[in-house]
């Protein structure tokens, strides 16, 4: 087994040596520095020579905005949008504007989506759906929540319609596959700040800038899913779509899409999925609803009702995932000719029908039209005395002031200032040698223009100190997640129970984790980095758990036959064959790391999310770009070098399929 557990064996050696070469300079140039005699100029690039990206783009911007016209165009939208929006928020939650249609008594909305819940997935569907519409109501956030639906169920089908359409033209196109691939990876790295602000100067505050923002981060896993259904059709089905006399159009619509069913549903899911955590976090450009409501609360520190805020936002994630997933195993049902029409549509009947007999209950019984403050069940004020005596107990005390003691004195500024004082040359030869050593010639180049950009942008030190959150918390879910995830690996029955809570976790809103972290440590940097810790260790534990399992049993069984011990058949078989599947965790863990500090901008941090909040109160779109790219570049070095040592690793050990 030593050639399939010695990575770096394999390494050209002039790629090795250099990387080695390399990490010297890089040793040398901060011990020159520590010794006083590095020039300023190569410890950080001077002002004078950073050139004014944010101008230029500012520039730009006012070209497109004003002189094209664009500006006048997405007015003209917005009037639009703010149709359907008014539209949908009439029959959600009884917003006074025209047309006045609503609002839709809660009954009938629960009663329905119940219905709905199990014709996709049985009684248990029906019991979660009708639950999470009951609590939503009985804790009196049923206004606040369907102020996000309102938005939500707008710019959901928006992103599917418009990701469907360029998924086909991707797949048709080459040339726009091309065009579209390098513009996704950009997407899918760049912070959520980054779509508000254009949101925001070109559609307005409030919803109609909310429903725009939430739509374009909820695109690209519609577009990428798309268009791998569509090559993934068989070869066979079409040539008998061609036989049976198709038109270009029918095959499309009869043989392809069908086909790909399964793929464009789960770009649904996801599509479902973003939409609700972008919506929430649209609350810093004053959408209103869920988000505005848990940012108030925990603004004010009232953290029993924020708990109670979040615990609605992880039912309706929960729900909404648990549904658009039932849907896409669900198999379309087919009938005998013949069959009655109210037999092939039984569950929309049953449907209507519970919606106008519950619509027709709330004319007479109050309380099935609307819960108010009075009648609700909120414990809010309960809760958050329960949390203030819990956080009083002494023992409670002690170890968090002792974690924020010594882990963010000790730890975590200590060495978030190493970072900072290594001049920046030398950091960036030191991610280069890390991108040559694990991805090769090729992603050492992408790292070295990367992240000289980043530090031509003027917010070198800020970008450190994003990096250094990212770092400190990934290391630290590794440190945690890693041991248990190879012991709930050892047994189906804790696999599928921990991969359980992974899935449960992952439908969580960003915004939720910060609740713990605030509650327990305050507004520290260690409360950053629990927060950014729990968020990146659902992937870590779910790739390896993944990665575990998929190893061979005939060659666990031949390490066992050899006489291997548990811990031998682990490290010498085990975990060497799963590491390429453990590399995708980690580097997932990574982008969920570079997202979650962001969001950790909200507790008080010094990086670039606390930069890109402020943008907000603005009109600074130049800078915002440049700060979000920032971040971008960044997570994409670690996106490309690490799926690129993963797919070499798989190749080198025949477990690609």
């Amino acid at each position: 087994m030593s050639e399939t557990t010695d990575t770096t064996s394999n390494l050209p050696m002039s790629r090795s040596k250099l990387s080695s070469i390399l990490v010297s300079i890089a040793i040398l140039l901060t011990a020159v520095q520590y010794l006083g005699f590095l020039p300023a100029a190569l410890h950080r690039l001077p002002e004078a020579l950073v050139p004014n990206f944010a101008g230029y783009l500012d520039l730009f911007f006012n070209f497109v905005k004003d002189d094209l016209g664009l500006f006048a165009f997405t007015r003209w939208l917005t009037g639009l949008l703010q149709v359907v929006l008014d539209t949908t928020a009439n029959l959600l939650f009884g917003k006074r504007r025209w047309p006045n249609l609503g609002p839709i008594p809660w009954t009938a909305i629960a009663a329905s989506m119940a219905v709905l819940g199990y014709y996709l997935g049985g009684w248990k569907m029906a019991a979660l759906v009708a639950f999470t519409f009951c609590w939503t109501a009985l804790v009196g956030q049923w206004k606040i929540a369907m102020q996000t639906m309102s938005v939500l169920v707008v710019a959901a089908p928006t992103a599917f319609i418009i990701g469907l359409s360029l998924g086909i033209a991707a797949w048709k196109s080459p040339a726009i596959d091309r065009t579209l691939k390098p513009i996704l990876s950009v997407l899918q790295t760049l912070p959520f700040f980054t779509y508000l602000l254009p949101a925001v100067i070109f559609f307005k505050v409030g919803p109609t800038a909310g429903a725009v923002a939430t739509t374009i981060y909820a695109i690209p896993p519609m577009i990428l899913m798309t268009t791998l259904g569509l090559q993934k059709v068989s070869p066979e089905v079409v040539e008998a779509g061609h036989m049976s006399g198709c038109t270009k159009f029918q095959l499309l619509r009869h043989v392809y899409l069908p086909s790909a069913r399964t793929e464009i549903l789960v770009g649904v899911n996801q599509v479902i999925m973003l939409c609700l955590a972008m919506v929430v976090l649209t609350a810093f450009i004053g959408m209103p609803g869920l988000g505005a409501k848990l940012l108030a609360m925990m603004g004010s520190f009232k953290l029993g009702r924020s708990f109670e805020i979040g615990v609605t936002i992880v039912l309706l994630a929960v729900t909404l995932d648990r549904m658009s997933k039932a849907w896409v195993v669900k198999q379309p049902e087919h009938f005998e000719r013949g069959t009655p029409l109210w037999k092939r549509h039984i569950a929309l009947l049953l449907g209507l029908g519970a919606f106008v007999f519950f619509c027709i209950v709330a004319q007479f019984v109050e309380v099935a039209s609307e819960i108010g403050r009075k009648q609700s069940l909120s414990v809010g004020k309960e809760l958050d005395t329960g949390i203030k005596w819990f956080l009083n107990i002494e023992w409670v005390k002690a170890t968090t002031g002792f974690l924020r003691a010594f882990v963010n004195v000790q730890i975590l500024i200590p060495f978030r200032n190493f970072l900072l004082s290594i001049p920046t040359p030398a950091f960036i030869l030191l991610v280069t040698a890390f991108a040559l050593w694990l991805g090769g010639r090729r992603q050492a180049i992408t790292a070295l223009i990367f992240f000289s950009l980043v530090a031509l942008s003027g917010w070198w030190d800020r970008s450190v100190i994003t990096l250094y959150s990212v770092i400190s918390a990934v290391s630290i879910a590794l440190l945690f997640g890693l041991p248990i995830a190879i012991l709930a690996a050892r047994t189906e029955k804790w696999s599928q129970r921990l991969l359980l809570v992974c899935d449960t976790a992952q439908t969580f809103p960003s915004f939720v984790y910060l609740i713990p972290a605030i509650m327990l440590f305050g507004i520290t940097d260690i409360a950053v980095i629990f927060s950014i810790l729990i968020f990146a260790m659902v992937p870590l534990i779910r790739y390896t758990i993944e990665g575990l399992r998929t190893v061979p049993p005939e060659v666990i069984e031949a390490a066992e036959m050899s006489g291997a011990t548990r811990m031998q058949k682990l490290v010498n078989v085990q975990l060497p064959l799963a590491l390429p599947t453990m590399a995708v965790g980690f580097n997932q863990a990574i982008m969920f790391a570079f997202f979650m500090v962001i969001i950790a901008a909200f507790i008080g941090t010094q990086d670039l999310g606390q930069e890109l909040q402020r943008t907000l109160a603005g009109t600074d779109l130049g800078k915002n770009f440049v700060l979000g790219i920032c971040v971008s570049l960044m997570a994409l070095t670690f996106d490309l070098t690490i799926l690129k040592w993963s797919s070499d690793r798989k190749k080198f050990l025949g477990l690609e399929e």
